[in-house]
């Protein structure tokens, strides 16, 4: 969370805050943040707002795992909405076998918000089971997420914060597991500029 939070105190920087505005909505950019960087942009704002905000007391944060301490593992995880064009390479309701390593990847927040973003559609992956069905049970969902939350989108889509590490899921990097670990969502990006 220390390196998440210094992200976010380097991103405040009204120069940095200005850049980043001007790219994500004059130039219609994307903005992604895996790990502490999903921790970066939640501590932002960005996700689930779209803008850097000031923290609230009442905003949703990422925080320590249940568990009490760090995972690593692989975990199942399920796109639940396609609202982001992070996702433009895979179906709806597509399963993947994804790496995690996190002390502090539970995300938490209010009911109302909870119900929002889920009317919304942005949340954007869930952790799952082997029956891909949304799980708290720590056999599946490594930190206690609440709604099995594994990646949250801003209201646009265009800004995706989520835990899992995609980077380490594709180009044969994960052996002996069972499922698909590719979400191409670097693919997607590409694609999103290419247009």
């Amino acid at each position: 969370m220390v390196l998440g939070k210094f992200i976010a105190s380097v991103f405040r920087n009204p120069k940095l805050k200005e850049l980043i505005s001007k790219h994500l909505y004059e130039k219609d950019g994307l903005m992604l943040g895996i790990c502490n960087g999903f921790q970066a942009l939640v501590k932002l704002g960005l996700v689930p707002y779209g803008e850097i905000l000031d923290m609230k007391e009442n905003m949703p944060t990422l925080t320590y795992n249940e568990i009490g301490r760090h995972q690593s593992r692989v975990v199942r995880t399920k796109v639940v909405s396609k609202l982001s064009p992070w996702f433009n390479k895979v179906s709806l309701g597509e399963e993947f076998v994804i790496p995690i390593s996190h002390g502090e990847g539970r995300f938490v927040c209010e009911d109302d918000l909870l119900k929002s973003l889920i009317e919304n559609g942005q949340v954007a992956v869930q952790y799952v089971d082997f029956e891909g069905n949304a799980s708290n049970d720590i056999r599946f969902n490594p930190n206690g997420s609440t709604y099995g939350i594994e990646g949250v989108t801003s209201k646009d889509g265009r800004i995706l914060g989520k835990m899992a590490h995609s980077e380490r899921g594709y180009r044969g990097n994960i052996k002996n597991i069972e499922g698909n670990p590719d979400q191409k969502i670097f693919e997607s990006g590409v694609e999103y500029f290419r247009g």
